[in-house]
């Protein structure tokens, strides 16, 4: 799961143009909203795309979206769970 963790890192930055930020500049337990990494609900709605496009998963309720995209750790969890591609 590291490896996925890592892929998830640098694929945030590159769909969310962070430009200032390094995949080692993100820790995989981290918040991604809020007080960790600081994502807004704009960058949610891109996470989802990125999890339909990528991994073909369709979150049909975004209320689970915020315990899935609570950190890299958690989000690769159920990715490794979910995942259709």
């Amino acid at each position: 799961m590291t490896e996925l963790k890592e892929e998830l890192k640098g694929k945030i930055i590159e769909v969310l143009n962070l430009e200032d930020v390094a995949s080692t500049d993100i820790q995989d337990d981290d918040a991604l909203f809020g007080e960790g990494l600081g994502l807004d609900s704009i960058d949610a709605l891109e996470l989802i795309v990125l999890m339909d496009k990528d991994y073909g998963i369709k979150l049909s309720d975004p209320k689970n979206g915020k315990a899935i995209f609570e950190s890299i750790t958690t989000m690769a969890s159920y990715i490794s769970q979910n995942r259709t591609k």
